[in-house]
């Protein structure tokens, strides 16, 4: 299994390493972060939650990357993709670190998925985000990335808001961005 590393001008989208566990531990650890996302994680924890995510890439041919700042090298959160069995499609997902919040880092992260998911899987017709209502600045970021909400489905025990982005809506963001240098 080779997972790809992404590279956009301020984030670098590389495998999750055995070496990212206290970092990740740390981010996961902080209360108001993981409020949205089941709660905080121990390392032990975590160590699961990290071994998953790789497991991801093996059974679904994608998952998260690890997103380092490109100037600091200091690992910020985790981005990318996610599908299993039941899922309502493949999802772009984000958890950045409370220190690095407000930065644009989760809609610069990804963006970066979404372009290369939809580049490597041409008969792709859409991508997904999973968000709970009460998450406020996760549903911030994916409308900043174009995404619309569909609908409401029950996952992982609750009511989860399902925002969508298809491939044609993408390329025209991405043209239009190259158009005018902007989002």
């Amino acid at each position: 299994m080779t997972i790809p590393t992404l590279t956009t001008p301020r984030l670098t989208l590389r495998p999750i390493l055995r070496e990212d566990l206290d970092a990740y531990t740390e981010i996961w650890a902080d209360e108001e972060f993981a409020r949205h996302i089941g709660g905080p994680l121990d390392r032990h924890s975590m160590w699961h939650n990290l071994a998953g995510n790789l497991g991801c890439w093996a059974l679904e041919g994608v998952g998260p990357w690890s997103v380092v700042e490109n100037e600091t090298g200091h690992l910020v959160g985790r981005a990318g993709l996610w599908a299993e069995p039941g899922w309502p499609g493949v999802e772009v997902v984000w958890f950045i670190g409370r220190p690095s919040w407000g930065r644009g880092y989760a809609t610069e992260a990804a963006g970066a998925a979404i372009t290369w998911v939809f580049e490597q899987r041409p008969p792709l017709t859409e991508v997904v985000s999973v968000i709970r209502s009460t998450n406020v600045a996760s549903i911030r970021v994916a409308e900043r990335l174009g995404m619309r909400f569909d609908r409401v489905e029950y996952l992982h025990g609750g009511e989860k808001g399902v925002y969508v982005t298809s491939r044609e809506d993408w390329a025209a963001r991405r043209r239009a961005i190259t158009a005018t240098g902007s989002a």
